[in-house]
C-alpha cells in the first residue's frame, strides 16, 4: 500500500482529533469534583456536616460557634466561595460553612 499526501492528511485529522476529545475529556473530569456527602464513610468519622451550625458540640467538644470549613487550614476554596475542595477528603469539596472534627484554624 502506497501512502498519498491525502492518506497522510486523514490519519493526522483523525489523530488531532482523538487527542482532542482526551484533552476536553481530561478538562471536564478535573472541574467536576466530587462533593463529600455526610453519608461518607470519613465524613461521618469526622463528624463532617455541610452546616456547622448543625454540629452537636456535646459529641464534638472542639467545636465552637462560628467554626467553619472556610476558617480552616485545610480548606482550600477562596474567600466567599460557596464551597472548596479539603485537603482531609482527598480534595473532595466541602461546603464553606461546613465543620469537621479536623478543623485547625487558619493562621
Amino acid at each position: 500500500m502506497t501512502y498519498t499526501r491525502r492518506i497522510f492528511f486523514k490519519q493526522s485529522l483523525s489523530c488531532a482529533s482523538a487527542l482532542s476529545a482526551l484533552t476536553l475529556t481530561q478538562t471536564v473530569q478535573a472541574q467536576t469534583q466530587t462533593t463529600v456527602l455526610e453519608t461518607d464513610p470519613q465524613a461521618m468519622a469526622l463528624g463532617y456536616s455541610p452546616d456547622g451550625t448543625k454540629t452537636d458540640a456535646k459529641k464534638y467538644p472542639n467545636y465552637a460557634a462560628g467554626r467553619s470549613c472556610s476558617g480552616c487550614v485545610l480548606f482550600q476554596g477562596k474567600a466567599g466561595e460557596s464551597s472548596g475542595s479539603c485537603a482531609v477528603f482527598g480534595n473532595k469539596l466541602v461546603a464553606s460553612k461546613g465543620w469537621c472534627s479536623a478543623w485547625t484554624q487558619k493562621a
